[in-house]
């Protein structure tokens, strides 16, 4: 006898979930299906999983196809079930293509394509939760927001746009992402959510053309650098109640929000200096981004900690040969002062430090996508260790946000709003 062995979360049961299931029957004469526990899914980052673990387990029990249900419930478990349940063939997505490559001594691995044209429609009368996600984008190395938001449950990843058909194809067929589009009309036509992650000269007008036709929208940031236009597209998103929200997923991850309560919390004292230093290539490396981009992160994290109640800013550029290696970023209050460093083609370390009255805060390099973070106090020399499971390049956390926003029928973000926006735009351009 044949044993087949599949694996999944099989959150809000769909039609691609069946088909998988019923390929893998075909495979073999006795079907294993590991339906992953929620522990597990906690741990490895996946996010906002709707059906508990017995509802989960039944829908995969009603198709009829498994013969044997199993919990995964640790990391390296499906080298111990092949192994006791005597495994011929393993099959699992073909978005995991080449992932699980070295259990091929153990048994046969099996990468099956992904069901296509799974319709919002269709879904949505399902479950009334699945939204199509799409990707504008003019990078080809635009991966990193595609894998994250499909540890997001009730989103599927479903097109890709760039004017440049070379990039679109390719990341398609990378990544197995059922369509390609150069014509904007038509990928809109296919997604309810749309990610903008392209050039700053060109945000500004797929975020409206978005928006005029219904869809929530996550852009790179900043929009534009005109205050009018991105004023223009909240009053839009507002009028046709969307959800637009700013590619900044620092602000949504759990270790950053804690940073932020213990700061408010008085545990350091009254903050009396916040910097933080921030190499353009190490950044680049999680989020493509230009220099405006760097420095509207920067001051969208040091305001989202001091506020925008200061009373004076002012930024230092130095150049080499024409290029800008060092910029320097300064905002004075009345009793407080902060700055940030935004450094290219030069050597240095990325790092955040709160100083307080009575002790500091430390976030290690990659202070952006930490999930650790250690508080000192003078009064007792206690170091206090805080971290948070985190996975990805947080914009799975920025995802699950905006799925809840959608839930619960809200436009604006208490994290990071429209008027959070337009004022850091404001300062970026007079400085």
């Amino acid at each position: 006898m044949k044993k087949v062995i599949t694996y999944g979360t099989f959150d809000l049961f769909h039609q691609g979930h069946y088909n998988i299931l019923k390929r893998a029957k075909t495979l073999g004469d006795y079907l294993i299906v590991g339906v992953t526990g929620e522990n597990y899914d906690a741990e490895r980052g996946k996010l906002s999983v709707q059906d508990s673990l017995p509802e989960r387990i039944e829908n995969v029990r009603k198709t009829g196809f498994a013969d044997q249900i199993i919990v995964e419930e640790y990391d390296g478990q499906k080298i111990n079930d092949i192994i006791s349940y005597g495994v011929d063939t393993l099959v699992l997505g073909l978005d995991w293509k080449g992932k699980f490559d070295h259990l091929k001594k153990y048994c046969d691995v099996v990468y099956l394509e992904r069901t296509k044209n799974i319709s919002s429609t269709q879904l949505r009368q399902e479950k009334n939760t699945i939204f199509n996600y799409g990707i504008v984008t003019d990078n080809i190395l635009e991966n990193d927001f595609i894998f994250d938001a499909e540890y997001v449950s009730g989103i599927h990843i479903e097109s890709i746009y760039s004017q440049d058909e070379r990039i679109s194809k390719t990341i398609c067929e990378n990544l197995h992402i059922s369509y390609e589009f150069n014509d904007y009309k038509q990928f809109l036509s296919t997604v309810d959510i749309v990610y903008v992650g392209c050039k700053l000269e060109d945000r500004y007008e797929y975020i409206k053309e978005a928006l005029i036709n219904g869809k929530h929208v996550i852009s790179d940031s900043p929009m534009s650098l005109d205050t009018q236009k991105v004023e223009k597209l909240y009053a839009l998103a507002d009028e046709h109640k969307l959800i637009l929200l700013d590619n900044i997923p620092t602000v949504y991850v759990k270790t950053f929000n804690q940073l932020l309560s213990i700061a408010n919390s008085h545990v350091i004292g009254e903050i009396v200096n916040v910097k933080c230093s921030l190499p353009l290539e190490e950044l680049s490396m999680y989020y493509p981004r230009s220099t405006y981009d760097a420095m509207y992160f920067i001051i969208c994290i040091l305001t989202k900690i001091l506020g925008r109640d200061y009373q004076k800013a002012l930024m230092k550029t130095i150049k080499n040969n024409d290029k800008i290696i060092y910029q320097k970023i300064e905002f004075d209050y009345e009793n407080s002062v902060a700055y940030g460093e935004l450094t290219q083609s030069i050597q240095s370390d990325s790092h955040m430090e709160l100083v307080g009255t009575n002790g500091r805060i430390v976030v290690p390099n990659l202070w952006w996508n930490a999930n650790y973070f250690k508080v000192i106090t003078n009064d007792t020399n206690n170091v206090r260790r805080y971290s948070t499971n985190f996975e990805g390049n947080g914009f799975r956390y920025l995802m699950q946000v905006m799925m809840q926003m959608i839930k619960d029928k809200k436009i604006e973000s208490l994290r990071l709003s429209g008027n959070d926006s337009v004022e850091i735009i404001k300062l970026l351009t007079k400085i």
